[in-house]
């Protein structure tokens, strides 16, 4: 039997939980970017998060929300990065053991800020092994609770206090979206948004954005139920490489969505480089696709607000430095 789906009463949960656990980022804003869009744009900057990305909501509400018993057996997760170093953060907060199933050809960047919260990791061929399958033959050998990246329901609540947060601070402005850009993997953060959205601002139009050969969300959208990716596009985006949507994430992002919108790399790196020069935050690129987005006018509110998460900041330096060159 499938987990039931969250709600926005789950993460109003979540955001009371968290407080004082995780950082509440800032919301920017910046001429330029108005002045380029032709709208009111506001900026979740994800990256001023405490292990560089969203993902530390998600899995630190998890983590709370699990019994004493279950807490004693650790935890376990496979990710290529971001939500493996907040499952770490947030293990390490509650003197839990944690054990980080992470790809072979991870950003180096990435495997040692989760080993420095003291995260046992577990190595894996990205193409050759399933990772859920991996992730169940880990725990079962420590005894340990499986947390995943998305689609799980305290995930998604937990991930959802990124919008809930932006739209209190909107509201304190004056100010409703009447669009909103999330970059988008497998969904939770999607998700977690739209449960935020549908009950504070039910006329926004939300826009599920991924990069160019990753776009199992918008095309899932399209045909009506989940479809896998394709695995054509390029590994720059590492952050948002999953296999399809959620079962719990779908379920919820299908309901509530605009629609799909999908951005190049060409246009990752503008995106990446106007955080840069102008917000003065580091954007990694899965971190900077729904910013691309609004910059390239695919996702628009000509005179109106749009609200954006710029998710996460773990680039790899290389990377970084193409971006600022490109």
């Amino acid at each position: 039997m499938s987990a039931p789906l969250p709600s926005f009463d789950d993460v109003r949960a979540a955001a009371a939980r968290l407080a004082g656990r995780i950082v509440r980022t800032p919301l920017l804003r910046h001429r330029h970017l108005d002045e380029v869009t032709g709208a009111t744009v506001l900026v979740k900057p994800e990256p001023l998060q405490r292990t560089g990305s969203f993902k530390l909501r998600g899995a630190t509400n998890a983590v709370l929300l699990m019994d004493p018993e279950a807490r004693r057996g650790g935890i376990v997760t496979h990710s290529s990065g971001n939500h493996g170093q907040a499952c770490a953060a947030a293990a390490h907060m509650l003197g839990m053991r944690a054990t980080i199933a992470m790809p072979a050809d991870a950003p180096a960047i990435k495997v040692e800020a989760t080993r420095r919260w003291g995260a046992e990791i577990v190595p894996f061929d990205r193409h050759g092994v399933d990772r859920d399958t991996l992730a169940g033959v880990l725990a079962a050998e420590r005894s340990a609770t499986i947390i995943p990246p998305f689609d799980h329901p305290d995930v998604i609540a937990g991930q959802g206090t990124a919008a809930l947060e932006l739209l209190e601070d909107a509201g304190a402005l004056g100010l409703v979206p009447d669009a909103f850009a999330v970059c988008t993997g497998g969904g939770g953060l999607t998700a977690g948004c739209v449960l935020a959205l549908e009950a504070l601002a039910p006329r926004a139009e939300v826009y599920a954005v991924e990069p160019e050969g990753w776009d199992d969300t918008k095309r899932s959208l399209e045909a009506g139920r989940r479809v896998p990716n394709t695995v054509t596009g390029s590994g720059l985006c590492d952050a948002l490489l999953s296999k399809q949507p959620g079962a719990l994430t779908f379920a919820i992002n299908h309901r509530h969505l605009a629609g799909g919108v999908v951005v190049t790399e060409a246009e990752v790196f503008r995106a990446m480089r106007f955080a840069f020069e102008h917000l003065k935050i580091v954007a990694e690129p899965g971190g900077a696709v729904a910013l691309a987005a609004v910059l390239a006018g695919k996702v628009a509110a000509k005179g109106g607000v749009v609200g954006v998460v710029v998710s996460g900041g773990n680039v790899d330096p290389a990377v970084f430095a193409r971006a600022l060159a490109a």
